[in-house]
């Protein structure tokens, strides 16, 4: 798992390999992860954006962007968290993803980037 605390907003990643699939006769490899958002500050905040970089080892980025988070604009009040699932698809068994969300303070109407981690895909097999 990997952590990061921007501006009182804690976020931690945790990523699966799921296994293969073909789509349209290419092989693409699984991944699910898993993404917890703390409040530690002291301020009321809504997630209201994200945006994702994708590498894999083939050379290839993708950016992924668009309003909050699984169909979800999460408000989260000092000391709660919001934790969701997700998943990507890469042509190669390895890559990383790391990004940020676009967060509003409601006290100062502020908006502000929660930067998330870079963390890696891996097929499980490509370590031995």
């Amino acid at each position: 798992m990997v952590q990061q605390v921007t501006n009182g907003i804690k976020v931690s990643v945790k990523s699966n390999f799921e296994g293969t699939t073909y789509r349209d006769y290419r092989l693409y490899f699984a991944f699910s992860y898993q993404v917890s958002i703390e409040n530690q500050s002291n301020n009321t905040v809504q997630l209201l954006e994200r945006r994702w970089t994708i590498f894999d080892s083939l050379n290839h980025t993708e950016i992924v962007e668009g309003p909050g988070v699984i169909g979800k604009k999460p408000i989260l009040k000092p000391g709660e968290n919001h934790t969701y699932k997700s998943n990507c698809l890469l042509t190669s068994p390895c890559g990383s993803m790391k990004g940020f969300y676009r967060m509003v303070d409601f006290s100062s109407s502020n908006i502000f980037k929660v930067y998330i981690p870079s963390f890696q895909l891996m097929v499980p097999s490509i370590l031995n």
